[in-house]
């Protein structure tokens, strides 16, 4: 087995040097004994989750950073500030390289190729590995087209380097979401009537995972690509049936987030982080000691013995101060610790006091504390049953159908014993004010998951313009990014995205 994961590091270690679509990463390097045996191909798919996992940072900041969520007080000097406010042109377009992606799709692609012709004890097994293989690929392509719009499609492991070859033009995003929707069907037929997680564990994509990805795939498509009645029912069937696999939705909130809760129901996909292996970024939204120590909770609780060494980069918008401002709702306190600088006599701050207010800890994903350190070794969530629930309300709200009942489980969880149905539940209105509805619960529960930037793109561009204080009418085209000269430079067959200047 080791011999395949020194080779497993060298090809990673080789692609990763290398410049997306510009330079190989050669499957003439694995062909020769990676792909003859079971075991070999066993450490190819492992290699296909730390790929993953090397993702996920620009994964969320692609999902999370220009939406409304963050932008507001930190106490140390903050980040991304020109994606939170979209302040983007081509001179500064961010993520260089497709962010990465075709890194990851060069390697799911080597495997799909790859993997049919490798004999197994038990054919089921490698049929729930190429069920994995297709999702993930489906996963970056989608992540693409969101982002870009029309990309580069590439099915082909590259086996030779030749520059020259590498040059592709964007393909229509008509065509990138055909070979989603094509990846997601061919995922789906090769897990069959298996609803098992690899290994028993979530860490590993699954039948589940691809329905709750084709629910969100075909929502978009629906809605955003011209897809319409027959995309949203396809959408509402795949997100109803994955109820059927164990899955649901945790009791409480307290239940979902910390080290020893990652076993829980709820979560259906989920990266994994381990002490000594690696390590999440969320501790770039916390903060140091010496800054943490001297301030207060809104409890009015010293923070003096508060153990941390991160670093205070991203702080929560005042729009996400006040919306989470309700002391009945559990998200609140799940979500941020909010520092204030002095006690208040004793008394806290049960509500936002701006003058007082110091800045906040981001609470969800904190590790755990190991002696007189903390580790960040949470892992993290891409789809968890309550995401499952609310795409189900737009599917049903773009159906035309009440989607109140998923909306009010949300509520409930939230709410715990101070949930009164009377004064919370929420009651069918129009398709505008049910979108909105739909769009404020998610926007509650998911904070810091990577999500409420896609959320309001595929609500649609008028609720994107309408919550982005950084975005007017007639900025529409920011909503996809620009490529950077230096991609265009390496690939002359690419053009610019639509609306942007040199």
């Amino acid at each position: 087995m080791k011999k395949y994961i020194y080779i497993l590091i060298a090809v990673v270690t080789f692609s990763s040097c290398s410049d997306e679509l510009e330079l190989t990463s050669p499957s003439e390097l694995t062909v020769q004994g990676f792909w003859d045996t079971e075991e070999g191909a066993k450490a190819a798919h492992t290699g296909l989750y730390a790929n993953l996992r090397a993702s996920t940072g620009n994964l969320w900041l692609l999902g999370e950073m220009r939406s409304d969520i963050w932008g507001g007080r930190t106490f140390e000097s903050p980040f991304n500030e020109s994606l939170i406010e979209n302040n983007i042109t081509v001179a500064t377009a961010p993520f260089g390289g497709w962010a990465g992606l075709y890194t990851r799709i060069h390697r799911v692609n080597d495997f799909i190729v790859n993997l049919p012709d490798v004999p197994f004890t038990n054919e089921a097994e490698k049929e729930h590995l190429l069920g994995q293989a297709y999702g993930l690929r489906a996963l970056y392509y989608y992540t693409l087209l969101k982002t870009w719009g029309d990309v580069p499609i590439i099915l082909e492991p590259l086996k030779e380097i030749d520059p020259s070859g590498l040059s592709k033009p964007r393909s229509p995003q008509a065509d990138v979401m055909d070979l989603i929707k094509s990846d997601i069907a061919a995922s789906l037929s090769s897990f069959g009537s298996d609803d098992s997680f690899w290994e028993g564990k979530k860490i590993f994509w699954s039948k589940a995972a691809t329905l709750a990805l084709k629910g969100d795939v075909y929502i978009w498509s629906g809605n955003l690509l011209g897809g319409g009645i027959p995309d949203f029912t396809e959408a509402k069937t795949a997100l109803q049936e994955i109820s059927s696999m164990g899955i649901s939705l945790e009791p409480s909130i307290s239940s979902l987030w910390g080290v020893p809760n990652e076993e829980n129901d709820e979560f259906i996909f989920a990266v994994q982080y381990q002490q000594d292996e690696a390590e999440t970024f969320y501790n770039s939204l916390t903060g140091r000691s010496t800054e943490i120590n001297p301030q207060y909770n809104d409890e009015g609780a010293s923070m003096s013995d508060y153990i941390i060494d991160g670093a205070n980069r991203y702080g929560q918008s005042e729009k996400t101060i006040l919306l989470l401002d309700d002391n009945d709702d559990d998200r609140k306190d799940a979500t941020f610790v909010r520092l204030y600088i002095d006690d208040n006599g004793g008394s806290g701050y049960p509500t936002y006091n701006e003058p007082k207010y110091f800045g906040s800890i981001f609470n969800k994903f904190l590790g755990r504390v190991d002696g007189s350190v903390r580790i960040f070794d949470n892992d993290i969530p891409l789809y968890r049953y309550a995401d499952v629930l609310l795409l189900l309300a737009e599917a049903k709200n773009f159906l035309g159908e009440d989607p109140s009942a998923e909306i009010n489980l949300i509520r409930e969880r939230a709410y715990g014993t101070d949930y009164d149905p009377i004064t919370q539940d929420y009651v069918n209105g129009s398709e505008t004010a049910n979108a909105n509805a739909i769009l404020e619960e998610r926007y509650k529960e998911f904070i810091g998951e990577g999500k409420r930037w896609w959320d309001l793109r595929r609500a649609g561009n008028s609720f994107v313009i309408d919550n982005i204080s950084f975005l007017n009418p007639g900025d529409e085209y920011k909503l996809l990014l620009p490529i950077t000269q230096d991609m265009i430079g390496r690939n002359p067959l690419l053009d610019q995205t639509t609306g942007y200047t040199d």
